[in-house]
């Protein structure tokens, strides 16, 4: 798949844009002045996969967490500041590697202050532009969203500065797709890809891969979050298995189960496609794996898998490459996978 060429920008150690992997970040949802607690959001996240991570400076105590937070962590962090930018020059100074602003919230005056600072520390702004703080009512407002992006553009390029990311956010999946094509076309800046306001779960996932997919198929977006309600785990969860599936993630495992119709010979196989699926994330096992519910079509579906078991009447098969290894009892068959994973896992490091 091409990727679009786009400028690259530095955040931190690391670089947005250009032709490199498409970077996951996420969001910490409890309050910044709550450190110890976001400290340990983030490292969990860079754990999962999170390249970077976004928290939201409402306050003086938030401000002042940023320092305590900086010493804690290896990602980049960026500062998500509203109306306050006197916040977001402050967060520069606590060692910001980036600030994400929406530049319509303040004056010029102020915007330029934060502009030199910027400039002076070598720190990334991300122009966020939400479809939430426009007053129209439409649905599709793109070409409003991406004129107004454009303005800013050229506002900051005016001012000699262009360590810029850009977003257009809405949670308008069709809204969101052809704002950021059309900005696309007009701009070589990375962009921050994602669907806000979502969802929760299954409603939020569906609807954000529903926007994404279009965009990341033609090459459009250079970080991503998946902004579901809940804690931040999930999201770079989410945001690794629709990046893998889309052949733009290679260090993640492929797991495929059938849809356990009539002919699945067992009431565990869910369960059993879970277990692999938990076992294969804790042990960062990149591996395709099968869970079959039956030996009629279930090895033949699973052929392509690296190694697989299929659910037979009274015993289940252990197979690779769609040939069959070993029988058993289902308890059997699934511990050999395990070991088998392991083993392979192994010889691997």
């Amino acid at each position: 798949m091409n990727r679009k060429y786009t400028k690259q920008v530095a955040i931190g150690n690391i670089y947005i844009g250009g032709n490199d992997k498409i970077l996951i970040q996420s969001m910490c949802n409890v309050k910044t002045s709550n450190y110890r607690e976001i400290i340990h959001q983030i490292n969990k996240c860079a754990k999962l996969g999170a390249d970077l991570m976004r928290v939201s400076v409402l306050d003086e105590d938030d401000l002042n967490a940023i320092k305590k937070i900086k010493q804690n962590i290896d990602v980049p962090l960026v500062c998500d500041i509203h109306f306050n930018f006197k916040f977001a020059i402050e967060s520069i100074y606590n060692g910001a590697d980036a600030i994400r602003i929406n530049p319509g919230n303040t004056s010029k005056s102020k915007l330029l202050d934060l502009i030199n600072v910027a400039k002076a520390h070598n720190t990334a702004i991300r122009i966020g532009i939400n479809q939430g703080s426009f007053k129209s009512k439409d649905n599709d407002i793109t070409n409003e969203l991406v004129d107004e992006t454009l303005k800013w553009i050229n506002y900051f390029e005016e001012n000699d500065f262009s360590n810029l990311v850009l977003s257009i956010k809405s949670s308008n999946v069709l809204t969101t797709i052809s704002s950021n094509k059309l900005l696309s076309n007009k701009t070589n800046y990375p962009i921050h890809i994602g669907l806000t306001e979502s969802g929760f779960d299954d409603i939020g996932i569906i609807r954000s891969v529903a926007a994404l997919s279009p965009l990341l198929l033609e090459g459009i977006g250079s970080t991503i979050r998946i902004s579901l309600t809940g804690d931040p785990y999930l999201e770079i969860l989410t945001a690794k298995r629709l990046l893998h599936d889309l052949n733009l993630y290679n260090d993640y495992h492929t797991l495929i189960s059938c849809p356990t119709c009539g002919r699945c010979n067992s009431s565990n196989l869910k369960k059993i496609a879970a277990k692999v699926d938990y076992f294969l994330e804790k042990n960062k096992i990149n591996k395709k794996v099968a869970v079959m519910g039956c030996e009629v079509n279930g090895i033949g579906e699973g052929k392509n898998a690296d190694i697989g078991i299929a659910g037979g009447k009274n015993y289940f098969f252990l197979f690779k490459k769609g040939k069959i290894i070993d029988k058993g009892s289902e308890e059997e068959m699934v511990k050999e996978l395990f070991e088998e994973l392991q083993k392979t896992n192994d010889e691997n490091q």
